[in-house]
């Protein structure tokens, strides 16, 4: 594993292997080499993969049940809730708590959560059905007003500026066993429903009428894969911070490999999104060694180019 501190891939894998029951392996590494290993660079991979995972699944979720390519993770404010949790527990001094109580990643998670609850909330009950077009615009304007808010208390509060940008950035580098255990169970959950409802989109893609007429009540549906991909993303955000591009480079990423059926395109992005994020991870880390890159701009250096061709592609769908 490369990183500040150069550690030889053999050693790596006797350490590991020295920890499994019956086997003993000297690994030739020092205690400190051992605690960075198993407590800084162990915990930010398995973390990446389960970030990375979650923003790709739930942007194939969303352009999925949303029918649009360009519908991403962060649609229905979920990135503009977690700014604005994460600058009030920042402003306000709460952010002192360690690993499962630090309140930085449970106040992005609420504020997520509050902003997707009003999205939908407001969507609905404009069109009294999940319709896409509702749901779009306010997520749009939930986002414009959550944002507004951010802005005017970092404005108020000018001497946080350094640390809220920081996190808005998107970062793994203070990520431990604690992040990891604290977003299985949501990452568990979302994931179960998004893998179980992936052949159900490519019914609705089809057709709502086709749907009905095979059993299938398709509003219920967009509700549930909306509401776990929205957890998803929000889960992810509390962890990382803002990562942007991943939730649509990579599920175009897939379909221009294996086509545009759901039933393969969901399950393949989740593995391909794991991937991609530790591979960033990877060169935030070593680009500028011993310093490191704000992984959202890793992602956005491949991810806009990206997202320019597929508007190009996309061209008169929205």
């Amino acid at each position: 594993m490369l990183g500040p501190v150069s550690i030889r891939p053999d050693r790596i894998l006797f350490e590991i292997l020295d920890r499994i029951p019956g086997i003993s392996i000297d690994s030739g590494l020092s205690q400190v080499e051992a605690a960075i290993i198993w407590d800084v660079r162990l915990p930010r991979i398995v973390l990446g993969l389960i970030v990375g995972g979650l923003l790709a699944i739930a942007g194939a979720s969303y352009q999925g049940v949303f029918r649009n390519p360009l519908a991403d993770p962060y649609l229905l404010g979920v990135a503009a809730g977690a700014g604005l949790g994460a600058t009030v527990a920042i402003v306000s001094g709460a952010t002192n708590g360690e690993g499962m109580f630090d309140t930085l990643p449970i106040a992005a998670f609420l504020g997520s959560a509050v902003a997707v609850g009003i999205t939908l909330a407001v969507g609905g009950a404009v069109a009294r059905s999940t319709s896409t077009a509702s749901l779009l615009l306010a997520g749009v304007a939930v986002a414009s007003l959550f944002t507004a808010i951010q802005t005017y208390i970092q404005q108020r509060e000018s001497t946080t500026l350094r640390q809220v940008y920081s996190w808005i950035l998107g970062r793994l580098s203070t990520s431990g066993w604690d992040e990891v255990i604290m977003i299985l169970p949501y990452a568990a959950v979302s994931v179960l429903v998004m893998i179980a409802m992936r052949g159900t989109l490519d019914v609705l893609a089809v057709g709502e009428e086709e749907a009905l007429s095979l059993g299938i009540r398709p509003e219920r549906v967009r509700w549930l894969v909306i509401g776990a991909a929205s957890l998803a993303a929000a889960s992810a955000v509390a962890v990382s911070g803002l990562i942007a591009f991943v939730g649509i480079i990579v599920p175009h990423a897939v379909r221009l490999v294996v086509g545009a059926s759901n039933r393969i395109v969901v399950p393949l992005s989740l593995i391909i999104g794991a991937s991609f994020l530790v591979l960033t991870d990877l060169l935030a880390r070593t680009l500028q060694s011993p310093a490191e890159l704000p992984i959202g701009v890793v992602t956005a250096f491949f991810g806009a180019p990206f997202f320019l061709f597929v508007l190009r592609r996309s061209d008169g769908i929205i």
